[in-house]
């Protein structure tokens, strides 16, 4: 039985200026990794693989974009609105790319655009459009916070005298 015990015993020793937690947690994993009970190393070799030859998807560059021999569309966007676009990009599955033409003054921003279906790139740019026509259409919060500025100033105010006068 005695012996049995000692079989299972480890000693493990760490030399550190302070003992926490996390330092014995750090021991015990390299300890668990030179026994190789714990293969970390393979599945971040394996994963690395599999994100090396998977096919990215949604923003990415225009290089990797014109890469997977699909067929690629461009359009202009104003800057003032590409979180728009992305969020309804993302949405449908839509794979694009944005760049920035600074030749131009002011500079001009293009997105390069691809899909599986014909489909999904069709809804995507109505519903952006639709958001963009939207956002003319509502009213300016601006101007009618000056509107109301105006009309309160309009509004005659109890007069109120603070004449003091100073005697000696």
């Amino acid at each position: 039985m005695q012996e049995e015990v000692e079989n299972r015993t480890v000693n493990l020793a760490v030399t550190t200026t302070k003992l926490t937690a996390r330092s014995v947690l750090a021991a015990c994993m390299k300890y668990l990794r030179h026994r190789g009970l714990v293969k970390e190393k393979k599945a971040a070799e394996k994963a690395a693989k599999a994100k090396e030859n998977a096919i990215p998807h949604g923003k990415q560059t225009v290089k990797e974009l014109i890469g997977q021999n699909q067929g690629v569309s461009n359009m202009d966007i104003a800057k003032t609105d590409l979180r728009g676009f992305e969020k309804v990009a993302q949405k449908y599955g839509v794979d694009y790319a944005i760049r920035k033409d600074a030749s131009q003054q002011p500079p001009r921003y293009i997105v390069f655009f691809k899909a599986r279906d014909a489909d999904a790139l069709t809804a995507a740019f109505k519903e952006y459009s639709a958001a963009v026509m939207k956002k003319k259409d509502r009213p300016s919060v601006l101007k009618a916070l000056k509107k109301m500025k105006e009309l309160v100033a309009s509004i005659p105010d109890k007069v109120r005298n603070k004449d003091k006068e100073h005697t000696l």
